[in-house]
């Protein structure tokens, strides 16, 4: 093996020698792969001495962009396509950009698919609730999938077989059919997940706010996108080329299963989990220990010996003892089951992202029939509402960013109530306008305020579990999916409510869901109210692997995280930065090459 991480300048190769040998990685570097301990490439402050390092991946190649300890890219170039970091940064907004497109390419033609297949409004609210609710399993799903296969899998595997529902379309006749066919194509809605895996996974603790909201605000423009483009491909088809309306809404859809095609064999062929490679490679490396359901169980069947002695099995020696102490097969999923950040941040983005899902399902109807507009000009009105997220998902991580600088996870969640109190109040008045460039303006503020939440959430979600981060991904994605499920099912299901009406209360229920906010506490960071207690970053983190997981170096990657997430103390005390314990990182002793 090459060696991947150079030192640079004489003093800094002597006084780092035993760095030398290898470079850190997502995954951990545990004894047993004839690797050693890991070596770990930083860029460390003490005092007056500085190591400076270049840091290469597993093929010994240089990091285009400028890396942090873990490989992860301290800077977001958005012109750049560079591997991995940039390419994969395209990749994932790209998929999931083309998965919200297909799954909400409907609506905007929906006055034509109506009549086309006399839908009732019954049938209307149940093909909404439908294409957002399937995908609450596969979000679920995806977190783990992206855990045990990698979010290059997960989002190419998902993207190509959910492309067959949408080349489906066309076959539709009944209301059965349509119901059926948009709660297929809306599973696509998980490649959301991979998304913020691979942005978790590719970029530095400082900057994760801004590439997390980045890239699932550019994938969310395909909610904006597919309103203004599918209407104008109808147009063509219909006026153009003369096909009949019943004709021409089914043959717009061949475009969206198109692109399913080519994104998912773009990622597949192209993308890249990790920094440093893909599973794959890194395991036949040795440089990344799996920690999944399925390698938890496998760990746990070999260890058994099924004939042990009642001494043995006393003693633990047989192997039964994973059935005593926690082992991998569990502590994955119990870590973010136990912990309740990660609920209170699901119900929360239930009603920023669920509500954008509602609004991409209802508004392009509402400008139809309440204004009387013709189907182009609603599709382009509706459309403002998604575009809205090029810019304004990633100014909310921007803030989470920059108001983290100076207050650090408190600043972060003060900033996510904030803008999402203040999109409900403007759903509110939305809901209360009777004139209609009144109601464009104010649905263009309460869409950044809303999308913009959406930003902030996931400027703290990567800080909530570092080992279980798949999990809790997923799960506040599915949490998205079921606001918006609960919100169409309470408001825009039945005539009960007119939808200006509905949209009112949508508006009310996100102020107060969005209170709990305040209960949200970290002990090493503090919370909205509360100030931090004595416990520090390490000690958080730690505390997601077991004595005997410790015991065997599989805690030292949360350890390096944990070094890194530091910044999230904000002014208070981060100059005051706790040195590095170089034993709890791996950082073992070389005695062949004489390191100290």
């Amino acid at each position: 093996m090459p060696h991947r991480d150079k030192e640079l300048g004489g003093s800094a190769d002597e006084a780092f020698s035993s760095f030398s040998s290898q470079g850190s990685r997502h995954g951990s570097t545990t004894p047993g792969h004839g690797h050693g301990a890991p070596v770990f490439a930083m860029s460390m402050e003490a005092g007056d001495v500085k190591s400076a390092f270049v840091a290469r991946d597993l093929c010994g190649k240089k990091f285009p962009l400028p890396v942090d300890s873990e490989h992860k890219a301290k800077t977001v170039r958005l012109h750049s396509f560079a591997a991995p970091h940039m390419r994969t940064f395209h990749l994932a907004w790209i998929s999931f950009m083309i998965s919200f497109f297909s799954t909400f390419a409907a609506p905007p033609l929906m006055p034509v698919i109506r009549d086309s297949l006399n839908l009732t409004k019954v049938d209307i609210g149940n093909a909404g609730i439908a294409s957002v609710s399937g995908s609450i399993v596969s979000r679920l799903l995806m977190g783990t999938i992206c855990d045990l296969l990698g979010p290059r899998y997960g989002c190419a595997i998902l993207i190509l077989i959910t492309a067959p529902p949408v080349f489906c379309m066309p076959l539709v006749s009944t209301a059965t059919g349509f119901i059926l066919v948009r709660f297929c194509i809306g599973f696509a809605l998980a490649t959301f997940v991979s998304c913020q895996f691979w942005m978790s996974s590719m970029f530095n603790t400082k900057i994760v706010g801004l590439a997390n909201g980045t890239a699932a605000g550019w994938g969310n423009l395909g909610g904006g996108i597919t309103q203004l483009v599918m209407p104008i491909v109808y147009d063509i088809i219909h006026r153009d080329l003369g096909a009949e309306s019943y004709s021409a809404w089914r043959l717009s859809f061949f475009l969206p299963g198109l692109m399913h095609l080519v994104i998912g064999i773009l990622v597949l062929t192209l993308g890249q989990d990790l920094p440093d490679g893909n599973y794959s490679a890194l395991e036949q490396e040795g440089e990344r220990v799996s920690d999944s359901f399925v390698q938890g169980f496998l760990h746990f069947i070999s260890s058994l010996d099924l004939n042990a002695s009642e001494q043995e099995f006393a003693a633990g020696d047989s192997g039964w003892r994973y059935i005593l102490i926690p082992s991998a097969l569990v502590q994955v999923f119990m870590q973010a089951v136990k912990n309740y950040r990660m609920f209170v941040l699901a119900l929360t983005y239930g009603y920023c992202f669920g509500i954008e899902l509602t609004i991409d399902n209802i508004i392009a109807e509402y400008f139809y029939d309440r204004f009387d507009l013709n189907l182009a000009t609603a599709g382009v009105i509706a459309s403002t509402f998604g575009l809205m997220n090029i810019f304004s998902r990633p100014l909310g991580g921007v803030l989470s960013d920059v108001v983290a600088i100076r207050f650090g996870m408190r600043g972060r969640l003060w900033c996510l109530w904030v803008t999402q109190t203040l999109g409900g109040v403007l759903c509110i008045l939305l809901g209360l306008t009777n004139e209609l460039g009144l109601s464009i303006s104010v649905m263009l503020m309460f869409s950044f305020f809303c999308q913009a939440a959406c930003g902030a959430t996931f400027g703290i979600i990567p800080f909530i579990s570092r080992r279980s981060l798949g999990i809790v991904n997923g799960t506040t994605g599915a949490g998205g999916n079921i606001g918006a499920v609960l919100t169409q099912g309470l408001f825009f299901m039945s005539s009960k409510y007119s939808t200006e009406t509905g949209i009112k209360l949508m508006g009310i229920m996100t102020v107060i869901c969005t209170l709990p906010l305040l209960l949200v506490w970290f002990p090493q960071w503090g919370g909205m109210i509360f100030p931090a207690g004595s416990t520090t970053e390490e000690d958080y983190y730690r505390s997601e692997w077991t004595v005997e997981e410790q015991a065997e170096g599989l805690h030292q990657q949360s350890l390096k995280f944990a070094e890194n997430s530091r910044s999230e103390r904000g002014k208070r005390s981060t100059a005051a930065t706790t040195p590095v314990n170089f034993v709890d990182l791996g950082l073992r002793s070389n005695t062949s090459s004489g390191a100290v």
